[in-house]
């Protein structure tokens, strides 16, 4: 049997079997082999530092030894069980010790699937069916979610724009949108709907910082309103700081999701509140029209809570996250040194833990305005990165732990590379 050994072999077999060619997450021409530590090759054996890092799971970089050691010492007792397992009840505990708004979790398979169930547990608490989120935001692929994250028509807020077919209109009808950092924008939608169950909310909007006080007012406008508050910490839970955004920035939600990192590289993600609030996923405790279904194949397998549970260990360590940010301070000043010296117009947007480049004059506050003023320079400037041998999104770069200085001055060269290809356009 002829063994397939080039990549566009296997791009080739890949679109007969699937839409596009692709699994719909990233783009279908590149088909990744292997990866460990801050690396990973394709099926031409090509090598890249990775900045993209399973989209945000990989803080540890891939194949750690002590994450590997312990699913290794766990697969052998048993990799899922549909029942409660020690490892999943050890990781449960973790997370409440780490989150601030956690007393409880509930776990699931992915982070769509979190932040569907946030919102349908706001819907339960508060008897209300109106959720407002931002525009722009993202908080995974149920019908909620899929309204206005990437709108290519601006329309008057508050009015949803669906960004899949076969949403109803009724979906739209109970959602209402409002440009991130605009308090006024949230308290004047409160003021005119009495009938909003929740807020739902990325504390870092993909890549777009809350400003200053942005949101300690979506807690107060809650409080006032007796609004529920969810933070989708999916991206930001336990990278923006152990305790994540609650943490790094000293406002708690009344509900939070997690994943990507909970699971260590493996499908794992929850939902956390008050055990007041997360009682309405025990029929014992509310009537049946308040109680919460919830119930999923692998929620909580002990194979991705052992790796979750290694990996918030080795997080826990002296000094990790202050070489997380140093290495992300590194990415963005050798970026933002370039492109000044070649007068290339730009924006660093984000976190030190999780961020871009825009090619643009103005500052990024809300979805509007994080945008490119000529989007063809970012076409350029990610293509000839990847063709330095660097891996990320064209909308977002995750540092790593794993990144070494000879990562960091590999990529450097490649930013420079980068640079000049577009001072060229």
């Amino acid at each position: 049997m002829h063994k397939l050994s080039t990549q566009s072999e296997w791009i080739s077999r890949a679109r007969n079997v699937l839409p596009a060619g692709g699994f719909g997450n990233f783009d279908p021409n590149i088909v990744i082999s292997k990866g460990q530590g801050s690396r990973v090759w394709d099926e031409d054996g090509k090598e890249y530092i990775d900045y993209l890092i399973g989209s945000g799971p990989m803080l540890l970089g891939h194949g750690h030894p002590e994450v590997l050691d312990a699913v290794l010492e766990q697969l052998p007792l048993g990799m899922t069980f549909f029942a409660n397992n020690s490892k999943g009840i050890e990781l449960a505990e973790a997370i409440v010790d780490a989150v601030p708004c956690c007393e409880q979790v509930r776990f699931v398979a992915s982070g769509g699937e979190a932040d569907m169930y946030a919102i349908r547990l706001a819907r339960a608490y508060t008897g209300r069916d109106r959720i407002l989120k931002f525009e722009g935001g993202y908080h995974g692929m149920s019908a909620e979610a899929q309204m206005s994250l990437a709108p290519a028509t601006r329309v008057n807020f508050p009015q949803a724009v669906p960004d899949s077919g076969g949403i109803p209109q009724c979906v739209a009808d109970q959602m209402l949108i409002a440009p991130f950092n605009d308090l006024a924008a949230v308290e004047a939608l409160l003021n005119e709907n009495r009938d909003i169950a929740a807020i739902i909310v990325e504390p870092l909007q993909r890549i777009i910082p809350a400003e200053p006080g942005y949101l300690e007012g979506l807690r107060s406008l809650c409080d006032a309103h007796h609004v529920l508050l969810i933070f989708d910490e999916i991206v930001t839970g336990f990278r923006l700081a152990y305790g994540g955004a609650q943490e790094r920035y000293g406002v708690t939600p009344d509900i939070c999701t997690l994943g990507k990192i909970i699971g260590g590289g493996f499908p794992l993600a929850a939902v956390g509140a008050s055990a007041e609030i997360m009682g309405h996923f025990d029929r014992s405790l509310v009537p049946p029209d308040k109680w919460l279904m919830q119930l999923g194949t692998l929620s909580g397998n002990p194979i991705a809570a052992t790796a979750g549970l290694k990996t918030m260990e080795i997080l826990r360590r002296e000094g990790s996250y202050d070489r997380l940010r140093a290495v992300g301070r590194s990415l963005q000043n050798m970026q933002s040194e370039a492109l000044s010296k070649a007068g290339i117009a730009h924006r660093i947007c984000g976190d030190e833990t999780l961020f871009d480049v825009y090619f643009a004059n103005s500052d990024c506050r809300d979805y509007r305005s994080a945008r490119h003023d000529d989007p063809n320079r970012n076409v350029i400037y990610n293509d000839e990165l990847r063709r330095q041998g660097v891996f990320k999104s064209p909308g977002k770069l995750y540092p790593s732990l794993a990144l070494s200085d000879a990562d960091l001055e590999e990529t450097e060269a490649a930013v420079l590379a980068a640079v000049h290809a577009v001072s060229d356009t």
